[in-house]
This record gives C-alpha cells, structure tokens and sequence, in this order.
C-alpha cells in the first residue's frame, strides 16, 4: 500500500505541474482576463484537469504493485492514455481561443479561433493568420463591391460568417478611429447597469478611460474601455453594457 501511495503520489505530482504548465498558457496568454469568463472557457478547462489531475494519478494508484509483471507495460499505457486526453484537450481549448477584437459597426466583437472565415484570404498578411500570444484588435469594414455585401448579408442570415468573422475585411483598428469614437458611449453610462463600488474599483484601474464600447462574446457581453483623444482601445473590463 506504501509503494501504490508513492507511486500516486509521483504521479500526481508530475500531472499537477504540468496542469500548472497548461494554466498559465490558457489563462495569462490564450484568454488573458477577463477574456476566459467572456468566452466561458472555464468549464472546458476544469473537465481537462480532472482527467489530468486526478484520473491518471488514480489509476496508477488502483493498478501499482511492486514486482507486478507487466508494470511498466500498464504505468505507458496510462501514461499515453493521459497524454492523449490531455492533448486533444488543449487542443480544445486552443481551436476556441479569442483570435481577434474587432469593432463592428457600433461594438466589438470577441471572434475566436473556430469562428474565422478561412474561405478568403486577407491581402494584409497581418490579419492571415490568428496569434498564439492572445487576441489582437482589428476593425471590419463592409465591401465596397454591392454584390460581394449583399452575399455577406444573406449568408450571415442563414447562420453563416458575419463581418467580424471574415478576416479577409480587416483593417487595422486606427483606420477606423473616426467611427470609434463617433459611437463611444461616455462613462456615465455605465452607472445604469454596474453596482457602483464595482464600477469605481474597475474604472481606477484605468484613469485614462474616458468613453466605452459593448463587447459582444459567447459566454458573457462586457466592456472594452477606450480613450477619446487617442481613439484607442484600452482595455476589456468586466462590467455590465446593458441590464
């Protein structure tokens, strides 16, 4: 019983940091805060951890016997098993990461990684493909061509890709500063549907906030915090658009 408590105890030891590993990758990089509550990746991630965590550490607890013939065949076969498992699910999680922020219309939009439109290639190569190192800001801009817009418009009907999910419209956000700031709500507004203290404590946060944005996402809306004089983006904060 000694040698199975120390042979879990090893195991579970070596699942934890590579857990640890995988934590800092998806929560500090791939969903940077608050982006994984937006995109509600929370869940995905807990279920890897369990088979990671627990499940391979105890089954090697169930199955060790010191001087059992075909241990070590055993020990790989779990070994590969939780690899496999953990792999297909940070691949997971990696395939639904957020790709971009980018204004549309009145808002921005959280597109992740499975949301993009491949089937046109962007001629900017900045926009070709999304980054591993976390979401970048883009704005969308409708095509000049009539029929290429009312194509968009009826395949976004059916359930197909709208402007934010077509890369191949991109541009870079400053291009769009005018509309940006001609849309930007001012701060004021967010009183109507954030408790105060909250509001307070996440607004000192950024004192050169002066105006914001809705933040449209799968999981949960919040708020992309912009600076007027820059028409730049600050921040996403987690704060109510509406009720």
């Amino acid at each position: 019983m000694t040698s199975r408590f120390r042979a879990a105890g090893i195991h579970l030891l070596c699942s934890a940091m590579l857990a640890l590993g995988a934590l800092s990758v998806v929560y500090l990089i791939w969903y940077p805060p608050p982006l994984a509550a937006a995109s509600g990746v929370g869940h995905i991630f807990l279920t890897l951890l369990s088979v990671d965590v627990i499940l391979g550490p105890l089954l090697t607890f169930v199955i060790y016997k010191k001087g059992k013939k075909n241990l070590r065949i055993d020990l790989t076969i779990i070994a590969i098993l939780q690899a496999a498992a953990f792999l297909y699910g940070m691949y997971t999680i990696a395939f639904a990461r957020p790709a971009w922020i980018v204004f549309n219309v009145d808002r921005f939009d959280l597109v992740q990684v499975h949301e993009l439109d491949t089937r046109y290639l962007p001629i900017n190569p900045a926009f070709r493909h999304p980054s591993w190192g976390g979401p970048r800001w883009a704005a969308s801009q409708q095509p000049l061509d009539l029929e290429k817009r009312n194509q968009l418009i009826i395949e976004s009907a059916v359930g197909g890709a709208d402007l934010p999910q077509r890369p191949d419209l991109y541009v870079p956000l400053e291009q769009e500063a005018g509309n940006v700031r001609t849309k930007a709500h001012p701060l004021q507004a967010l009183a109507l549907y954030n408790q105060p203290d909250l509001l307070h404590a996440v607004l000192s946060k950024w004192p050169e906030a002066d105006a914001w944005l809705p933040l449209m996402a799968k999981r949960r809306p919040m708020v992309v915090l912009l600076n007027r004089e820059r028409s730049s983006a600050i921040a996403v904060v987690d704060l109510r658009p509406w009720n």
